[in-house]
């Protein structure tokens, strides 16, 4: 079953031995940008988007879009301005995402879900070959707003391109895991997520194929 999870644009309101050159630069460039990017400013700012959620299992699909809010004055709010297909995918796939980050905020996690020492553990993993450093990230705790896996960082300021990796739990008790991609940028001075690609495999068990 996948499912595919997409951000409309935010605006803010938010032993020593012989080595190549490259080989043996590589680790420090990133280490550098590990540095750079702890040394940002973390503030989590609000944010206005429009998201597209689909998902299939077999014979079932799905999809819906809603309208997304964030503010540290009134947390997470949605609105699902649209939505057609299994109503299996929909309630217990789809709004389970949109569900769960809700009541993450609600429950103070959004700092706990930061990108920074409190929450995670970083550690180099070299330069590819599009020139950005590799930083495998690891959760200090299993929530299912952190993210263990992979963030590409810009060397010389190490702001953040893209994080891919998986859920560190679960949004719901139908869905066994969640890939993710989320892709930052920079808009007005702050890096923020302007677009997210999900990847779900649901649990076997669930209604008949007809829901």
């Amino acid at each position: 079953m996948g499912i595919r999870h997409h951000v409309a644009r935010s605006s803010l309101l938010l032993v020593a031995v012989a080595v190549a050159p490259s080989q043996a630069t590589a680790p420090n460039a990133a280490d550098h940008s590990i540095q750079r990017f702890l040394a940002q400013n973390d503030t989590q700012h609000p944010y206005r988007a429009v998201r597209r959620l689909e998902a299939e299992n077999g014979s079932r699909a799905g999809w819906l879009e809603a309208t997304t809010d964030y503010a540290p004055e009134t947390g997470f709010r949605y609105q699902v301005t649209a939505e057609g297909g299994s109503e299996y995918i929909r309630t217990n796939v789809l709004r389970a995402v949109l569900e769960g980050e809700q009541e993450a905020v609600t429950r103070g996690e959004i700092g706990r879900s930061s990108l920074g020492q409190d929450n995670y553990t970083f550690q180099a993993a070299g330069v590819d070959d599009e020139g950005l450093a590799n930083v495998l990230s690891s959760p200090r705790r299993k929530e299912r707003i952190l993210v263990p896996g992979k963030m590409f960082l810009q060397p010389e300021d190490g702001s953040l391109v893209p994080l891919q990796g998986v859920l560190a739990k679960s949004p719901s008790f139908w869905i066994k895991y969640v890939e993710i991609v989320r892709s930052y940028a920079p808009i007005e001075g702050a890096v923020v997520p302007v677009s997210l690609e999900s990847n779900a495999q649901c649990v076997s068990s669930g209604p008949p194929r007809s829901a």
